[in-house]
C-alpha cells in the first residue's frame, strides 16, 4: 500500500512539473529570448549600364568594323562620368540580332555578353561577331535584352540601349513599341542609330523607336572607316601597355586564361589601328577596368585578406612555393607599380585628348557608332544628374 500511495504520489508531482514546465514554455520569454539584429544592405554602387544591339546580317560588315573600332573610346567616355564624385561602376552588355546563322526560334537573337565589368570579355566577343543572311526583328531584341539582362534597380543607375541596323525597325511579330515601352517601364532608354541616309530611318521608323524610347536617332555611313588622329603621345602610352600588363597576377582556375585573352585583346586593338591600341591602353588606366576575378592585385583591393584564402594550386607557379606574408609583399610592390603606370598613361591621355579635340576643330567631325554613343551618353548623364569630368 505504501508503495503505491508513494508512486501516486510521484505521478502527480511528475504532472505537476510537466504542466509548469508547459506553462513556462508557452510564456513570452523576452529576457531569454535572443535578439534579431538585421545586417544593413549594402548599397550597390552606382551603375552605368550599356546595352548594345548589333545587327549582324550581310550587308553589316562596316557596322561590326566600327563597333571594334570604337569600343575603348566608348568606354573612355564613359569614365569621364562622376555620380555625387564618384565613379559608377560600368557595364556593358553585346547582342546580335538579323543573323541567319542564329535559331529562328529565338527570332535570330543571341545574347553574345550579359551586362558585365569584365571589358576584354566585350572585347572578345565583339571580335569573334560575324555577318550572315538577315532577318531583323527590332521589337524581339529589344524586348529579349530588356527581360534577359540583369538591369539596376538603384534610381540613379544610367541604363541605356544603342541598337543599330539597316532594315525596317517594324519587321517581325514582337510590336516594337510594345517592347521599347517595358524598357521604359524599367527606366531603359533607347536610341537607334540606322545605318543610312537619315531620311530612310525616318521612313522606316527608326527616329519613332527613338523618340518613343524617350532616346536619340542616329544615322551613320556604316561602311566608312573609322578616321583616327593620331597623336605625339600614342607610342609612350602603348609602351606603358607593355608594361602595365606585367603587373596583374592570375589567380584561380581562370588566372591564366584570363591574363592570356588580356594580351589578345591588346593584339585586337593594336590590328585595328595604333590610335585604338592608345585608347585600349587608356581604359586599362582607369578604375572601370578591374579584372578581381582572375588578378590577384585587383582582389586584394576588394579583400586585404585574399591571399590567406587561396589554396596554394589557385595561385601561379612562381608564388606556390612563397609564404603568405612573401606573397602579400610580391602582390603590394606589383599594384605600387601599377599605380606609378597608370598615373603616368593617366597624364599622358589628358594631353592626348587635349591634342584631339584641338585638331579636330579644323575638320568636320564624322559620324560613326562610337559618336552617336558618346554624345548620347554625355547628354543623359547631364540630365540624369552626373557630371563630366575631363
Amino acid at each position: 500500500m505504501k508503495k503505491h500511495i508513494t508512486t501516486a504520489l510521484f505521478a502527480t508531482a511528475l504532472s505537476f512539473a510537466n504542466c509548469t514546465n508547459a506553462k513556462t514554455l508557452n510564456e513570452p520569454q523576452i529576457a531569454n529570448q535572443p535578439i534579431s539584429v538585421e545586417k544593413p544592405v549594402k548599397k550597390e554602387n552606382t551603375k552605368i549600364q550599356v546595352a548594345i544591339l548589333l545587327d549582324t546580317s550581310n550587308s553589316m560588315d562596316g557596322l561590326i568594323e566600327q563597333a571594334k573600332s570604337r569600343l575603348w573610346n566608348i568606354v573612355n567616355t564613359l569614365t569621364t562620368l562622376k555620380y555625387h564624385g564618384k565613379t559608377p561602376d560600368i557595364e556593358i552588355g553585346l547582342y546580335e540580332y538579323g543573323n541567319d546563322g542564329l535559331s529562328p526560334q529565338s527570332n535570330y537573337i543571341r545574347q553574345v555578353a550579359p551586362l558585365t565589368t569584365d571589358l576584354d570579355l566585350i572585347s572578345e566577343k565583339l571580335f569573334s561577331l560575324r555577318t550572315n543572311g538577315g532577318n531583323e526583328y527590332c521589337g524581339a531584341v529589344i524586348a529579349d535584352a530588356t527581360k534577359q539582362l540583369s538591369w539596376g534597380k538603384d534610381e540613379s543607375n544610367m541604363k541605356l540601349m544603342y541598337i543599330a541596323g539597316n532594315e525596317p525597325f517594324n519587321q517581325g511579330n514582337i510590336n516594337y513599341r510594345e517592347a521599347i515601352s517595358d524598357a521604359l517601364r524599367n527606366d531603359i532608354y533607347i536610341n537607334t542609330i540606322f545605318c543610312g541616309n537619315q531620311e530612310e530611318g525616318i521612313r522606316t521608323f527608326w527616329k519613332d523607336g527613338a523618340d518613343a524610347g524617350k532616346g536619340k536617332y542616329f544615322n551613320i555611313d556604316s561602311n566608312r572607316a573609322v578616321l583616327y588622329i593620331a597623336t605625339p603621345y600614342d607610342v609612350r602610352i602603348s609602351e606603358c601597355n607593355a608594361k602595365i600588363n606585367d603587373t596583374y597576377i592570375g589567380y584561380g582556375s581562370m588566372g591564366h586564361s584570363k591574363k592570356m585573352n588580356q594580351v589578345a585583346q591588346d593584339q585586337n586593338a593594336q590590328g585595328v589601328s595604333a590610335a585604338n591600341y592608345a585608347e585600349r591602353a587608356v581604359s586599362k588606366s582607369k578604375a572601370v577596368y578591374k579584372n578581381e576575378s582572375w588578378d590577384l592585385v585587383d582582389k586584394m583591393k576588394d579583400d586585404k585578406d585574399a591571399v590567406t584564402k587561396l589554396k596554394k594550386e589557385e595561385l601561379p607557379k612562381e608564388l606556390q612555393n612563397k609564404s603568405k606574408e612573401e606573397i602579400k609583399v610580391y602582390v603590394e610592390k606589383k599594384s605600387k607599380e601599377r599605380e606609378a603606370i597608370q598615373k603616368e598613361i593617366g597624364e599622358l591621355a589628358k594631353k592626348r585628348q587635349a591634342y584631339i579635340d584641338a585638331e579636330a576643330k579644323k575638320s568636320k567631325s564624322q559620324d560613326d557608332l562610337g559618336n552617336a554613343i558618346n554624345t548620347s551618353v554625355i547628354a543623359f548623364a547631364k540630365v540624369k544628374g552626373y557630371t563630366v569630368e575631363k
